[in-house]
Order: C-alpha cells, then sequence, then structure tokens
C-alpha cells in the first residue's frame, strides 16, 4: 500500500507529466481529426470507396492491436524509451502522411502513425505511476490523462474545421509535428527511465496472437455495425475470440506473459478493467448519435456542430476533479458508482429528446453523461494503476486502454444498430407506397437527405421530417439502452468494487516497486 504524504512529486514531475499530455493530446485527436478533411483527401487523391473507409480506420485499427505488445515492451525495454520511439515514429508518419501523393500511401502511413500512438498512450500512462508514489498528487495526475484523453477526441474536428479553413489538408498532419519535437527534446530531462532490471524474454508468438485477435475482433464489429450482419465480419470475431482463447493459454505457461492474468483476477485491477470497458461502450455508442443530431436534425454546420460539442466538456472540467475529491474521503467504488448513475440520468435526460427541442436541452444531457462517465473512468484507472506493481504498469495501462477500445467497438456496433433498427422500423411506416429510392431513405438519415435532395420541395419536406423523427427516436431508444447499461454499472461498482480501496492507501511503496535505471540490454 501506498503512503499518501511521503514521497511527494515536485515541480519537475509535474511539468513532465505536462510535456507527457501535449502528445497523448494529439494521438487521441488523430482518431478523429480526419472526420473534415477526408472530403479534400477524396478531391486530391481519388481513393476508391473502400480504400476511404480504411484511410479513417487504419489508425484506430492498428492503435487498438498494438497496445498490449507495447505495453509489455515498455516493461522490458523502458517506458521513456519507448516514448521517444513512438514520438520519432509518430512525427516521420506525420510527414509523410501530409506529403502522401496516393490512398495506398496514406493507407501504409496511417498503419504507422497506429504504431506511434500505440507506442505512446500506454507508456504515458504508464509513467504516472512511476512519477507520482504519493496516492492523492497521482488520483490529480490520472484525472489529468484522462480528461486530456476524451478531450483530444473531441478537438479533432474542431482543429480539423479550424484549420481546414486556411490550409491544406496535409495541415492536419503536420499540426503533431512541433509536439513531437518538443517530446523528444524534454523527455530525456524531465522524464526518468523506468526499466526493470529483470525483463524476461519478450515473446513474439503471444504479440502475434494479441494483435490478431484483437483486430479481427475490432474490425468484425465495426463492419457488423457499419453493414449489419454479414459472413465476414462474423468470421473474423469468431477468429479473434479463437486467437484470444489461444493467447489467454500461451500467457498460463509463460514465465513472463504480456499480460500478467493474476492480476487481471483481481478485484482491484479486473474490476476497473470492466468498469472502463463499460464506460467506453456508452460514450462511444452515443457520440455518433450526438453529432449527426447537431448536423442533420438541428441544422448546423460541421465545424459549428463541432464547436457546440465541446460544450458537454464543462461537465468533465467540474465532474472529474469533484470525484477525485471525494474517492479522498470515502470508498472509491461508491463515487465511481454515482459518476455511472450521474451518466445513466443524462442519458434518460436524452431519451426525452425531440427534432424540435432546443440546443441548451441536448448539451445539457450530453454534459451529465459526460461528466458522470469521465468521473467514474478516471478512478478507473487510478485504481487499477494503483494496484498494478510499478515495474508492470506498462501491461496494465496497455489491458486498460484496450479494454476501452474494445468497449468503443462494442457501444457503437450495439447501440448504432437499435439505433438503426428503430429508424428503418419507422421509416418503413412513415413512407408512402412508392417513394422513389424507398431503401436510402430507410437505411440511414444520410440516405434520406440524399434523396430528398433530388425531391420537390413539399416531398423533400416530407420525407426530411419523417427521416429527422424517425433519427432522434432511434436515438432516444439507443438512450434508454445506455442508460440500462450505466445503471448496470454502477451496481457492479457498488457491488463489486466496495473495499477495494477506501481512502488512499497507507504504506509506501517498496524500494523493489520503485522505478530504477535501465540496465543495457542483455
Amino acid at each position: 500500500m501506498e503512503n499518501t504524504t511521503g514521497s511527494r512529486a515536485g515541480r519537475k514531475e509535474w511539468t513532465a507529466l505536462g510535456v507527457l499530455m501535449l502528445p497523448l493530446l494529439l494521438v487521441s485527436m488523430d482518431v478523429s481529426i480526419l472526420y473534415f478533411a477526408i472530403p479534400f483527401i477524396s478531391q486530391d487523391l481519388e481513393p476508391s470507396a473502400t480504400q476511404q473507409l480504411w484511410i479513417l480506420d487504419m489508425y484506430g485499427f492498428v492503435l487498438a492491436g498494438l497496445l498490449i505488445v507495447m505495453g509489455a515492451l515498455g516493461d522490458r525495454i523502458g517506458r521513456r524509451a519507448l516514448v521517444l520511439a513512438g514520438a520519432a515514429v509518430f512525427g516521420a508518419a506525420s510527414v509523410a502522411a501530409a506529403y502522401a501523393h496516393s490512398a495506398e500511401v496514406l493507407i501504409g502511413v496511417r498503419a504507422l502513425l497506429g504504431i506511434g500512438g500505440a507506442a505512446l498512450m500506454p507508456s504515458t500512462l504508464a509513467l504516472i505511476r512511476n512519477l507520482f508514489h504519493d496516492a492523492r498528487q497521482r488520483a490529480k495526475a490520472v484525472t489529468i490523462w484522462t480528461g486530456v484523453m476524451t478531450t483530444g477526441i473531441s478537438l479533432g474536428p474542431v482543429v480539423s474545421g479550424l484549420l481546414l479553413e486556411h490550409f491544406w489538408w496535409g495541415s492536419v498532419f503536420l499540426i503533431n509535428l512541433p509536439a513531437m519535437v518538443l517530446l523528444l527534446v524534454l523527455v530525456p530531462v524531465l522524464v526518468p527511465e523506468t526499466a526493470t532490471t529483470a525483463r524476461g524474454r519478450f515473446d513474439l508468438i503471444s504479440a502475434v496472437l494479441s494483435l490478431g485477435a484483437l483486430l479481427a475482433v475490432i474490425y468484425g464489429i465495426k463492419e457488423l455495425a457499419r453493414h449489419g450482419y454479414e459472413p465476414l465480419p462474423a468470421l473474423c470475431i469468431a477468429a479473434g475470440l479463437v486467437l484470444g482463447l489461444v493467447f489467454v493459454r500461451r500467457q498460463r505457461h509463460l514465465a513472463h506473459p504480456l499480460i500478467d492474468l493474476g492480476l487481471l483476477g483481481q478485484r482491484a485491477f479486473g474490476g476497473p478493467v470492466v468498469a472502463d470497458v463499460l464506460a467506453m461502450f456508452a460514450t462511444v455508442g452515443m457520440a455518433v448519435f450526438f453529432t449527426q443530431y447537431l448536423q442533420s436534425v438541428l441544422g448546423l454546420s460541421p465545424l459549428t456542430a463541432a464547436l457546440w460539442s465541446l460544450v458537454p466538456a464543462a461537465g468533465v472540467v467540474v465532474m472529474a476533479p469533484t470525484a477525485a475529491a471525494l474517492a479522498q474521503r470515502t470508498d472509491r467504488a461508491y463515487v465511481m458508482g454515482g459518476g455511472f448513475l450521474v451518466a445513466a440520468c443524462g442519458f434518460l435526460w436524452l431519451s426525452q429528446l425531440r427534432t424540435d427541442s432546443p440546443l441548451w436541452f441536448v448539451l445539457a444531457g450530453a454534459a451529465a453523461y459526460a461528466g458522470g462517465l469521465v468521473a467514474a473512468m478516471t478512478l478507473a484507472n487510478e485504481l487499477a494503476l494503483g494496484a498494478a506493481p510499478p515495474l508492470r504498469a506498462g501491461s496494465a495501462a496497455a489491458v486498460l486502454e484496450s479494454g476501452q477500445e474494445l468497449g468503443g467497438a462494442l457501444g457503437m456496433a450495439i447501440l448504432g444498430s437499435i439505433g438503426t433498427a428503430v429508424y428503418s422500423r419507422d421509416m418503413a411506416d412513415a413512407l408512402p407506397t412508392g417513394t422513389e429510392d424507398a431503401d436510402a431513405v430507410r437505411e440511414t438519415l444520410g440516405g434520406a437527405a440524399a434523396v430528398a435532395a433530388e425531391l420537390p420541395a413539399e416531398a423533400a419536406d416530407a420525407v426530411l421530417s419523417a427521416a429527422r423523427d424517425a433519427f432522434t427516436h432511434g436515438l432516444g431508444i439507443a438512450a434508454v439502452g445506455a442508460a440500462v447499461v450505466m445503471a448496470g454499472a454502477g451496481v457492479f461498482s457498488f457491488g463489486f468494487l466496495r473495499g477495494t480501496a477506501g481512502r488512499a492507501p497507507a504504506t509506501p511503496p517498496s524500494s523493489e516497486d520503485r522505478s530504477r535505471p535501465a540496465e543495457p540490454a542483455r
């Protein structure tokens, strides 16, 4: 257990945290920064429809697939070394992406960006475990880390829109370069190395199994969410699950596994991982509805919608530090459960949304669920990171982030499918027989808008009105589903995590657990 008063971090450690947050912000922004840029890229590089999807998705797929591998690698070679390597790859790939001359090159470079991002994300969280031994200070640092990560995803479209107002599409990649150069200069000065002297052999077979399992499952889930049931995505999920089982069996028999299954079985670590999965399920699953409502129902321009989407960050600004303060006075499980229940209330609020609801109504609901979810995720991350041995913090951080990626994919698939099913049913009932391109109108709100653009004014208004009503109804039902899951997550936190960490722990870390200088590779 750890001391809340001894081993306190000073100005150097907090400055180091600030330096590490800049690449984290950019790595998380890259998940969404192409949303506005893709029309300009399509005009310049002329990708096929399939290539366009891969340009958007390749970064996220590689990032998710390599998190566990990179976390384990950082535990062996040193997290500072991995941060520097990741920054170098991310910076070089950003330049290559900005000047890509074909769709194929851009897809390949997006994969390199994913490799660099996967090296950076778990390492930044793991370094917090080694920079901040005091539990209260570490809680604040993890709060900052979680806030930066979630804010980056929201900032991506805004930054993209602002850059594209003045520059060409490559600027959305070049913005990464100054931060990576700054990282390469300052990290060796401010951040100590944290590699263990007992690294163990890095198992390449486990790395391949982990990569294959996560890529196959996440790809299959996203394809099912995008196109409905098809044999290939279903087979990908099945194959990924089989690879995952083989991976787990292999870890049980390795002296130095990529994932410590014993740690994952502990309530103080495995429980927060489950909580993170559920939180990202709701966060990502509802994000698509939120942005589409602002643009396609309320009629806001993409950039205006992106700017308004930052308003719910006010809920995060209030709830995250409040939750961290409450966690110092009571069991974290109660505070986490409270955060999930606040999120559930936010989703129930959104279930009452209508096509003529004022803008403040949707922003208030989004602020409530965003604040509740980030509060819960912050405490889950802090609890899990505190439970992990410092010398295994990279693997622990990677497991947390892999769970978040999987939860996001599941949310997109399940909540998205609920919304789509409600929309299709409502449109099937609303459209008169003989409507042209009825299939396109019934599939998506975007398809209905495209069809309406070719119709006379009166018919177009009728189609759009029905489509907006159906979409909003689907959003409401999906919000109820998210609220039910969040209520379940709250009950899970109260019941399963109670007692795993009450007030901040009370004994200092042992000398063996503290970070130590890395030895030359053997």
